[in-house]
Formats: C-alpha cells, sequence, structure tokens
C-alpha cells in the first residue's frame, strides 16, 4: 500500500486553503488613502507637478540619477529609452535572447536591428556571448536582470566601455536589486522599468525611465510628453526646444491614479525587498534538499530583488518524468502557484523573430531566427519552474505547504512513472 499516496492519484492534497496563496500587490488602507487623495485633487496632469514630479523626484532619489520619466507602461519606458538613445536603422542592438518579449520588440518601431545573444546557466545574458554578436554596426547593449537576479555587471559595463556602446538596462524584475553594493539600474546609460500590477513597485500599469544623460532625457520627453511638460523642461537655447509644442506627437503619460499608487508602493519597497531575502534565503536552503531540484540563486556580487525563485528540474534525477507532469503532480497538491513561465521565452522561438517582415515591412529580409539557435536560452527554458517569494512571517505556513508538496511528488515519483507514460 502505498502511503501518503498523490493527489493526482486521488491521494489527500497537501494543501487545501483556497487560493491565490500569494497575493500581489497588498492593497492597503493606506493604499486606498492614496488614491482617493489624488482622485480628489486632479486625475490629469500635464507636466511633472504634483505625485507625478513627487514620484518621478523620489526615483532619481533612489538611484542616483539625475532624471526620472514616468511613463504609462513598461514597454513605453523602453521605447522611450530605445529613442532617447538614438537608436536607427542601420544600428545593431544586443539583446538577450531570453527575456520577455517588450525588452526587445519596441526596437522594432526604431529601425535598428535587434541581434539577439544566449545566455548562462542562470538565464541571464552571458558577456562572453556579447562579446561574439559585436560588429562596426554594433551602437548599444541591452540586459534584463531575469527574474530579479542581477546580470554580471562588471564584466558587461566594461565590455560596453571598451567598445564604445551604449549600456541599456531593463530593471523591470529587478527593481530593489544590487550589484556590489549598487543599484541595478544605475550601471548603464539609462534605465527602464514597469510597474506593472506584478512588480516589485506597482503602479498597475506604468513604467519609467533613469538617466544622468540630458540628451536621452529630452529625446525620451519629447516622444511622449509635449507642450507644457517639454517647455518647461528643455531649455529654450536646446537645439530641441523648438519641438517642445507638439514633441513627437505622441502621449505616454503615466495615469495619477497609478503614480499615486506606485508612490505609496515605492516607501515599502525596502521592507518587502528584506521580507523576501530572508524567505529566498530558507526557501533555497529546503528547496536545495530535494532529489532533481536546484534553486537559481544569484552569484556571490549580487542580491536579487526576488521578483521570483527559478528553480531548474533536472528530470533525469526524477525517473525521468517530464518537467510538465511533475509540475501537474505539484500543482493537484494544491500548489497553485508553482509555474511554468510561457510567455516569457527565448525570442527565437516567436514567430516575431522568425519573420519579422510580416509585421514590419522594413525587416523582411534582415534576421530569421529558429528553434535550436540559442540552446542554453532554450534549455533553461525547457527546465526551469517558477515560485513566488513571500515576504511575511505569516506567510511562512503557506511556503512551508508548497515544499511539502515539493516533497511529495518528488518522494512518490513511483507512482508518477505510469502517469507520465499515460
Amino acid at each position: 500500500m502505498v502511503i501518503n499516496r498523490l493527489a493526482i492519484k486521488n491521494g489527500k492534497k497537501e494543501i487545501v486553503v483556497k487560493g491565490p496563496h500569494f497575493i500581489w500587490p497588498r492593497i492597503t488602507k493606506k493604499t486606498e488613502r492614496a488614491v482617493l487623495k489624488q482622485l480628489r485633487k486632479t486625475i490629469s496632469i500635464y507636466d511633472n507637478s504634483d505625485v507625478v514630479g513627487r514620484l518621478e523626484s523620489n526615483l532619481s532619489k533612489y538611484f542616483d540619477a539625475d532624471y526620472a520619466l514616468l511613463t504609462n507602461s513598461g514597454t513605453c519606458a523602453l521605447y522611450s529609452m530605445y529613442i532617447g538613445a538614438g537608436l536607427k536603422e542601420g544600428d545593431e542592438i544586443i539583446v538577450p535572447c531570453y527575456t520577455f518579449f517588450a525588452t526587445a520588440t519596441p526596437i522594432f518601431f526604431t529601425g535598428a536591428t535587434p541581434v539577439l545573444a544566449d545566455c548562462r546557466q542562470d538565464g541571464n545574458i552571458d558577456p562572453k556571448e556579447i562579446l561574439k554578436k559585436i560588429t562596426n554596426k554594433t551602437k548599444a547593449i541591452v540586459i534584463t536582470h531575469m527574474w530579479g537576479l542581477p546580470c554580471e555587471m562588471d564584466e558587461i559595463a566594461k565590455i560596453a566601455r571598451e567598445h564604445n556602446l551604449l549600456l541599456l538596462e531593463d530593471i523591470s524584475h529587478a527593481f530593489g536589486a544590487s550589484y556590489n553594493g549598487k543599484k541595478v539600474g544605475s550601471f548603464g546609460d539609462a534605465a527602464a522599468c514597469s510597474l506593472q500590477s506584478q512588480k516589485n513597485v506597482v503602479g498597475g500599469e506604468g513604467g519609467f525611465v533613469i538617466t544622468n544623460n540630458k540628451e536621452i532625457f529630452y529625446h525620451a520627453l519629447l516622444l511622449g510628453h509635449y507642450n507644457k511638460r517639454c517647455k518647461n523642461e528643455i531649455p529654450k537655447d536646446h537645439k530641441l526646444s523648438n519641438y517642445s509644442l507638439t514633441g513627437m506627437g505622441l502621449k505616454l503619460r503615466i495615469h495619477p491614479l497609478a503614480a499615486a499608487i506606485a508612490e505609496e508602493q515605492l516607501s515599502n519597497l525596502q521592507s518587502v525587498i528584506s521580507g523576501r531575502e530572508k524567505f529566498a534565503s530558507w526557501m533555497i536552503k529546503e528547496i536545495g534538499k530535494i532529489k532533481g531540484l536546484e534553486p537559481i540563486v544569484p552569484s556571490k556580487n549580487a542580491k536579487s530583488a526576488w521578483y521570483a525563485l527559478m528553480i531548474k528540474y533536472n528530470k533525469s534525477k526524477v525517473s525521468d518524468i517530464s518537467r510538465e507532469k511533475f509540475h501537474e503532480a505539484v500543482v493537484a497538491e494544491g500548489a497553485t502557484e508553482l509555474d511554468i513561465p510561457k510567455s516569457t521565452c527565448p525570442l527565437n522561438l516567436t514567430k516575431l523573430f522568425q519573420s519579422p517582415g510580416e509585421l514590419f515591412p522594413n525587416y523582411k529580409g534582415k534576421f530569421s531566427y529558429k528553434e535550436g539557435d540559442f540552446p542554453i536560452a532554450e534549455g533553461f527554458y525547457n527546465s526551469t519552474l517558477k515560485l513566488p517569494v513571500w515576504d511575511r512571517q505569516k506567510d511562512k505556513k503557506i511556503a512551508l505547504k508548497y515544499i511539502k508538496s515539493l516533497k511529495k511528488v518528488i518522494n512518490n515519483q513511483k507512482e508518477l512513472i505510469d502517469y507520465d507514460k499515460g
């Protein structure tokens, strides 16, 4: 008789508490008061006054940056950064193969060519692969600190300096992370970040650009802002001031209510990161004891923002049971927050990077990636699982049940063999 039969085989679930088991963002009474206060004041801000100005000022201080620019999404923040950096047709831009697609897709709207580079075993772009991709057309290196883990910034920054390339950071997963004591987002010429509802600092929707380069800031400002704000912030003797009335014709302003939420959430960031760091250390220790599971940890020089805990699943150590069946069995135990990321994938597997000319005619024939082009990224994508990282002591009980669910399935792997073949 099998003791503690798996739930997927009609056994008792390990977790019977109804989900969600990871609630984020946390909308508190303080958040509600911030939104109501802003709602009663104004819901349209034309410049960087009021809550927009305060939040941009706080972001500038946090990153020790001269300029911060809020936008209506992280994607538009990335686009603003690329326009600000002057990317154009004829330029090649090295980007991670493994990243959320919005890191790279705004490049199509600049005319520049995204050049994909493979990752390391931790999912972050490999500096050695960056070097292989540099040509006389390369203008910039774009990096994403995947899942909150900082990239190898000393090495990457050195490459950018030695080859006179712009270094642009996507810190959407890594707001609050650091490398050698320096905040992620402050290494490059500019950085962009999302404030979408799952990020460490939340506005619901929103994003921002930070930079110390006034030319990047002025061009980014003109992309999505106009008239009052541009007239206030672009000096009258600057060559771009003549475009202040119209900007480039787009409006990418953040909504004041989103800014109010993000302002309140930013004040909690450090306590959240500290709490997640403690939880992550414990989770890594416990999961590391489970056969076939290997938590992905930051390098010794880095501190993660713990946007998520990624776990490598080695099926050769688990009776060759597929990751998908293992995942299904753990979720059946009630551990519904365990995830296999799908939309974040190697970009060479997407139709847009295999055949960009169908949507962007100017890119027809410029490049065509295919499955198999980036073996490390594809291996990472096909072998990882994702868990949330809690941050409060009160969550320890449910987190422990998740650890027990993982152990239960591994310890009863023989039950899954026939199921996996079925």
